[in-house]
């Protein structure tokens, strides 16, 4: 099946879709933790319904679920392709002035709005790859939004077109928009029975090609230690200050190495994220990445160690450690099912793409989604850059991507 000649919307969409602000806040309790990204996922569903699909539907959460009803019969999974419509904290999203510059050249991309912020190939060697692509920017003052807009564009245009395409060949395809992804929160109210999906993929990775069924895998650990209070011109002999043994334990914290500025690859990692205290109790907060699940209990057993050290240099004070998981390698579950993986490696291959398997130094809304029932590797958007003012992505990519998904549709169906 050629797309060749279908006029895609990719572009046209991204660039509205960046437009409505949807950042999520990791400080807010609330589900979804901020009201807005429901903006984005109301014209979702305005625009799911004007194609024709009558059960598209907003929930309480911020979920968007939506079906593109089979055009063959027969006893075929249910598949489920799912983006997230928040954007980073990490750089502002209000006020996106997205800009398409045609058929880039290779040089430098000097963005209008703070000439300071160029994207060049030097710092973003993938551009190298994508001369001649019509690439999409921010304008300099925020992020674009790529993460994950991209994916959400190239799923609808996906479902425009199945739905134009009643002859292509497909089993049940289920949509799930989700928010709050990027705070770690994503898939914490979805509702797997309403979703019944049997396999899914997440449409929000990078280079063109790759294709993403490991991840790290997660846990926070808070280490709280508690000092001594005393009148500080009477204190000789008599405090302890907290915030000084959590400076000691963190000054042990070695730099060459176990930490994410000097590792790479299949290393592992802990990094401390947040730090709060006063006199007599200061906590620090870490992520505790591998991506073999057994050796998150090594690096909490090393964290407890030299935390154990700093307090045995301050007599008097003490300190608790309390562990909590986050998320799973998919791997320990898409080893269980081999035909999600390869089914995707032949979409890719349909597609006339060379699929290239990538392990994540993060975590998606599918590792998550693959413990909770639902096998779910993750598919290539072209997002680049991204949580800063020089992410880009290329119109291009996001079409091969649509390209793939409806190859991928059509391989599950056994056509």
């Amino acid at each position: 099946m050629s797309l060749n000649n279908y006029q895609h919307t990719t572009a046209e969409r991204l660039m509205r879709y960046v437009q409505i602000d949807t950042q999520s806040d990791p400080n807010s309790p609330s589900q979804p933790s901020t009201e807005k990204q429901k903006d984005l996922s109301r014209v979702l569903v305005e625009e799911l319904i004007a194609m024709g699909i009558t059960d598209a539907e907003l929930d309480e959460h911020g979920y968007v679920y939506a079906t593109i009803p089979a055009t063959i019969e027969g006893n075929l999974p249910t598949l489920c392709f799912c983006s997230h419509v928040d954007t980073a904290p990490d750089c502002s999203g209000k006020d996106v002035k997205p800009i398409l510059h045609k058929n880039y050249n290779g040089s430098d991309i000097v963005l209008p709005d703070d000439n300071s912020i160029v994207i060049s190939t030097s710092k973003h060697p993938y551009l190298k790859q994508r001369i001649g692509d019509d690439i999409i920017t921010a304008s300099g003052k925020t992020l674009l939004g790529a993460d994950d807009k991209a994916g959400v564009a190239i799923i609808m245009d996906l479902a425009k077109y199945l739905m134009e395409h009643k002859e292509v060949p497909h089993g049940k395809i289920r949509i799930l928009f989700t928010p709050d992804e990027e705070i770690g929160r994503g898939v914490n109210a979805v509702d797997m029975k309403r979703l019944n999906a049997d396999f899914g993929y997440t449409l929000d990775g990078g280079e063109r090609g790759h294709l993403e069924g490991e991840n790290f895998s997660a846990d926070a650990a808070v280490l709280t230690f508690h000092g001594v209070s005393a009148h500080p011109g009477y204190a000789k002999g008599k405090m302890v200050n907290a915030m000084k043994v959590a400076g000691t334990f963190l000054s042990k914290l070695p730099l060459d190495e176990w930490c994410p500025e000097s590792t790479s690859g299949m290393e592992g990692f802990v990094h401390p994220v947040a730090m709060e205290g006063e006199l007599e109790q200061a906590t620090v907060t870490f992520i505790v990445r591998d991506f073999d699940t057994q050796k998150l209990t090594d690096h909490e057993n090393r964290l407890r160690e030299i935390a154990e050290q700093a307090v045995s240099e301050f007599p008097g004070s003490s300190f608790e450690m309390i562990v909590k998981e986050q998320y799973r390698n998919m791997k320990e579950i898409l080893v269980r099912h081999p035909q999600v993986m390869a089914n995707a490696e032949e979409a890719y291959r349909r597609a006339g793409i060379n699929p290239e398997s990538i392990s994540i130094r993060g975590g998606t809304d599918g590792s998550r989604l693959s413990f909770m029932g639902m096998p779910c590797p993750n598919i290539f958007t072209g997002e680049m850059g991204i949580h800063s003012k020089q992410e880009y992505v290329s119109v291009q990519d996001m079409n091969m991507a649509v390209s793939i998904c409806v190859h991928l549709a059509q391989v599950w169906a056994g056509k």
